[in-house]
């Protein structure tokens, strides 16, 4: 990945408000050329110890995606007032932007 592409998607994820979520792909929109996946592997190599709000990206179905920190996510999600439907799936009105 592009060193400028990394820099636009860890740019945008530290926007994202409290309380709010966004998806892989809008994020993905709002770059150059980045694509969900890439997205996804930013967040993945985030180095420990990092700022950066990875808890508040989800997927294009509203829900959390299948990784080893979901259940983290899910806490740190609910704990910023993000609620979760029966499927699981966080409401539009939480999306960002």
């Amino acid at each position: 990945m592009k060193p400028v592409l990394k820099e636009q998607i860890l740019t945008i994820l530290a926007e994202i408000p409290p309380g709010r979520v966004t998806t892989y792909g809008r994020i993905a929109t709002m770059t150059e050329g980045a694509t969900p996946r890439m997205v996804a592997r930013a967040l993945r190599e985030l180095p420990s110890g990092h700022e950066l709000p990875w808890f508040r990206v989800i997927t294009a179905s509203r829900r959390l995606a299948d990784h080893g920190g979901a259940d983290e996510q899910r806490r740190r999600l609910i704990d910023e007032g993000v609620a979760f439907d029966a499927r699981g799936r966080v409401a539009k009105e939480r999306l960002w932007p």
